[in-house]
């Protein structure tokens, strides 16, 4: 059976506009139509594979260390490289999508992100495989601003909160399931088959996005032209709100990477003594940021933005405080409460620059996410000499000022006057 298309009348009594605009908004992504439910499994599909090729090499830091006789902070680059690689190619990527098709760059940023996992994979020593995974960050680049801009454009405003929740649960999956697969298939046989069997994974999820995501209804490419380009990207640093959001997602993926890039060289070693598929499992605490995500996501549409997000931001702090804790128990609580609040607080920032900015909206994206893995680049392997010298308290007390100072940012955001689009 079909669906039931509201009828132009009827939109505009609900949303609010006229006539003569019903019929393209009629063609917004909402909630309970089918094209919302195939958009969001596309990108659910999308965020997953993203996380698990991205963040599959965090709990290997200990075997890359062991194997290759490098230091942890050297063994970080397996990840910091990629995100580090990653965040200026995202201004690239996204300022390339407003002139070709959103869905077209993000299934072959997909598709070549997983076909370099396989390479990694085959990789003879450390510094092939840090090249493989630089030439990933390369491809990954294609993918989540692009996303974020789709959802954005295509999706209706009373639902932007939950898609772009869902998006983020997607990422929460892939990265738990990336990092949880990877510790138990290095445990079972090596760690190239970890890196090769999420590589394929990979594969599968391209498809699903090549199948299910809907082309752009609302989209309009431009054409390619360097002034054109940079005129928006100068306009986005021009807004406060926005300029603070960036930093905003600075702090607080900085920290978030590096405590979870330092727990498996806690837990490894005495008094703990966890086996890798242990460690891996610890990292199934994504499922309950997919919940806070998800949930964050659907009270910023009821409560705004601005309340939600400095709740968010205080709740991850009150978790990066419990991992101080000796106790094991006491560790694993924190980083559960640490992870909910966080992909809370994602969700909400990756949606507020959706909204926020005027026009380029792939470009603003990715001068957030640019931020994002610059700060997971830099903290990530900073906290690598925190931990050779200071140990687990040093790293804790250096995700502790990093998300310190994100609490103030959204203080600050809650009292910004909005823009159009940003009520």
């Amino acid at each position: 059976m079909s669906a039931i298309r509201p009828t132009r009348t009827e939109l505009a009594g609900v949303d609010g506009i006229g006539p003569e605009r019903a019929d393209a908004a009629a063609d917004y992504l909402r909630r309970g139509t089918p094209k919302f439910r195939q958009a969001n499994l596309a990108l659910f599909a999308a965020g997953f594979a993203t996380f698990a090729l991205l963040y599959c090499v965090q709990p290997l830091m200990p075997v890359f260390a062991a194997e290759f006789g490098i230091s942890a902070a050297a063994s970080s680059l397996s990840l910091s490289l990629t995100t580090g690689v990653l965040a200026p190619m995202l201004i690239v990527a996204s300022s390339l999508s407003e002139a070709g098709s959103r869905k077209s760059v993000m299934a072959l940023s997909l598709t070549a992100s997983a076909a370099l996992s396989l390479v990694a994979a085959l990789a003879p020593d450390f510094s092939w495989l840090l090249l493989a995974r630089a030439l990933e960050g390369v491809a990954l680049s294609g993918l989540p601003a692009v996303a974020m801009a789709y959802l954005g454009e295509e999706t209706h405003p009373r639902a932007i909160g939950l898609a772009v929740g869902l998006l983020v649960a997607g990422n929460g999956f892939g990265g738990m399931a990336g990092r949880f697969g990877a510790g138990v298939i290095t445990d079972l046989a090596s760690w190239r088959m970890a890196l090769g069997l999420i590589g394929l994974l990979g594969l599968v999820s391209a498809a699903v996005v090549w199948h299910y995501l809907p082309p752009s209804a609302h989209f309009r490419p431009r054409r390619l032209a360097l002034a054109d380009l940079m005129r928006p990207l100068l306009g986005h640093l021009a807004d406060p709100g926005l300029r603070w959001l960036f930093v905003l997602g600075f702090l607080l993926m900085g920290g978030f990477v590096t405590l979870y890039n330092y727990i498996a060289f806690l837990l490894l070693a005495p008094p703990y003594g966890l086996s890798q598929t242990a460690v891996g499992a610890i990292f199934a605490v994504y499922l309950i940021g997919m919940a806070g995500s998800t949930l964050a996501g659907q009270l910023a549409d009821r409560l705004g933005r601005r309340r939600v997000l400095g709740a968010a931001v205080a709740l991850m702090l009150a978790g990066v405080l419990l991992t101080a804790e000796s106790h094991l128990v006491a560790i694993l609580v924190g980083f559960a409460v640490m992870t909910f609040g966080f992909f809370g607080c994602h969700a909400i920032a990756s949606s507020w620059v959706s909204r926020r900015a005027r026009g380029a909206k792939a470009q603003a994206a990715s001068l957030y996410l640019f931020t994002v893995y610059l700060g997971s680049s830099v903290a990530g392997s900073s906290g690598g000499l925190v931990w050779s010298r200071f140990g687990w308290e040093g790293v804790v007390a250096l995700v502790v000022a990093l998300v310190a100072a994100g609490l103030l940012i959204s203080f600050r955001l809650a009292w910004l006057p909005p823009v159009a689009g940003d009520q």
